[in-house]
């Protein structure tokens, strides 16, 4: 599904924010920009007669995210078998410290995705949809890691789901205390916090090869 990434998100039953709805963020282009930044997600779904919720990387093509695992992984069967699946994606970007305890709070960036999964049944299909990972990854790796073989691909599941149902909700708020708390002699304000780009770890056995430029940057 390729949607303008303008368009409007349309709440349903599932994504309707009721607990602070002033957060709520109607613009797709947001929704993209949290699966894009993000390298994990977690995904809630019964199956087996219990619940569970897994971390598993993920990434996005157009208006789908996409997983891929063990063609044997609990997960992976359940959810191509149709079960119902949430989607849900967290970027922390500050903690909001008040004059007073229970006013604290979080600054965050965070959606929750509902529907089912489909397998990408194509081979060619399911290779681009491989290579848009590795991308995500570094771009140009893919062109010079060693591709899947046959067995390696035949073994691994790559699987998708809408971003047609989301609801995505944002905090980047400043502390908010009572106005009776307001004198108090209390540090108020806001840690920051980002994920972090820090210096690569070199593992060669070939001591001749060449750093690639995406590696060298890295840390820019």
């Amino acid at each position: 599904m390729n949607m303008n990434a303008h368009a409007a998100l349309s709440p349903s039953a599932r994504t309707t924010i009721r607990r602070l709805p002033e957060l709520a963020h109607r613009d797709r282009a947001m929704l993209h920009a949290i699966v894009d930044e993000a390298y994990v997600c977690h995904i809630a779904f019964a199956a087996e007669g219990d619940t569970h919720c897994i971390p598993t990387a993920h990434w996005r093509k157009d208006d789908d995210l996409y997983i891929h695992g063990s063609n044997g992984s609990r997960m992976i069967k359940a959810l191509a078998a149709g079960a119902q699946a949430a989607v849900a994606i967290t970027l922390l970007d500050g903690l909001v410290l008040a004059k007073s305890a229970f006013n604290h709070s979080m600054n965050y960036r965070s959606t929750v995705i509902y529907g089912q999964f489909e397998v990408v049944q194509d081979n060619a299909e399911k290779l681009a949809a491989l290579d848009t990972f590795m991308d995500k990854i570094a771009e140009g790796r893919k062109h010079e890691a060693r591709p899947g073989n046959a067995k390696e691909i035949n073994a691994t599941s790559v699987l998708r789901i809408p971003l047609a149902e989301a609801a995505v909700k944002v905090n980047a708020s400043l502390p908010s205390d009572k106005e009776e708390d307001l004198g108090l002699p209390v540090w108020a304000g806001i840690l920051p916090l980002r994920t972090a780009h820090a210096t690569p770890i070199h593992f060669n056995s070939n001591g001749n090869v060449a750093v690639p430029d995406y590696v060298k940057q890295w840390a820019d």
